[in-house]
């Protein structure tokens, strides 16, 4: 109930930049950053996440703070491409912050440090200092004014999945754990592919208005419907004798219909085959 009203809360207020800093360059970035520095799968989620939510406040920050510009198209080309520089020369360094807060939070033994940190940024011919780093990270806090400890769709699967097992549901638990963390990694990282296919199937056209693409973005920032849809997915590749079974429980405990579940898996299993093979 409270990871269900806190998704609630999180979709009634989405901005309407949500998932531009999800695009698979940055999310494959900070995922093999993740798997260098040992850190756990909650750790990698939550730094996408946490970059997400950072850089959309300091977008709003700098575009307030850049006011309305006088003086024609000149001005405001100028002044938007002040802002473009400013949010892509520390784009790194925001991001790298956002793995450390992350490591952090996860209470893991591999907990990143300042050393760590600047040893990367240095390889990558960056030359900020310890203060530098520290800045950067409280900058971080200071956007999202400390509040930086949110629940990921990994949280959402795991509940789900102990919900599904206390009610009996006859899935393998282990298996399919690692399926659905396998297969949250694959969502993430053809996050549009995938959201794309599943707004053509429910609107049943291939060609969505501007409209219907706007109205989508609740569906595309929904982490329950993302947990179901990763179950309800991995329960088909492992055990689909036993999917519709899973797929009647998801809908009992989420109230999300069984055929949201469906065309998400579909979306899903179709961008894993490679094909529009049925």
């Amino acid at each position: 109930i409270h990871l269900a009203t806190e998704n609630e809360q999180y979709l009634s207020e989405l901005p309407e930049q949500a998932g531009y800093f999800k695009e698979t360059r940055i999310v494959e970035f900070i995922f093999l950053l993740s798997e260098k520095w040992h850190l756990d799968q909650p750790a990698r989620y939550q730094a996408v996440e946490l970059l997400e939510r950072f850089m959309i406040k300091q977008l709003e920050q700098l575009c307030d703070n850049r006011g309305s510009t006088k003086g024609g198209d000149q001005g405001q080309r100028s002044s938007w491409s002040s802002v473009r520089d400013q949010i892509a020369n520390t784009f790194v360094l925001r991001l790298v912050s956002c793995v450390q807060l992350a490591s952090k939070l996860s209470l893991h033994y591999s907990r990143v440090t300042s050393d760590t940190a600047l040893k990367f940024l240095q390889s990558l011919k960056y030359s900020y200092t310890k203060q530098e780093l520290l800045e950067s990270e409280l900058a971080v806090l200071n956007t999202l004014h400390f509040h930086i400890n949110v629940s990921t769709p990994l949280a959402y699967v795991e509940l789900l999945l102990e919900v599904l097992g206390y009610n009996g549901c006859l899935l393998p638990a282990k298996p399919l754990h690692q399926m659905c963390i396998q297969l949250l990694d694959f969502c993430y990282l053809t996050r549009e592919s995938i959201y794309d296919t599943l707004l053509k199937t429910a609107i049943e056209n291939s060609t969505p208005s501007k409209l219907q693409i706007a109205k989508f973005l609740t569906v595309k920032e929904d982490f329950m419907l993302l947990a179901v849809g990763v179950i309800s997915t991995g329960a088909f590749i492992l055990s689909p004798g036993h999917w519709e079974q899973a797929v009647e429980h998801l809908n009992s405990i989420t109230g999300i219909t069984a055929q949201s579940i469906l065309e998400f898996s579909y979306s899903v299993l179709k961008h894993i085959v490679g094909s529009a093979t049925p």
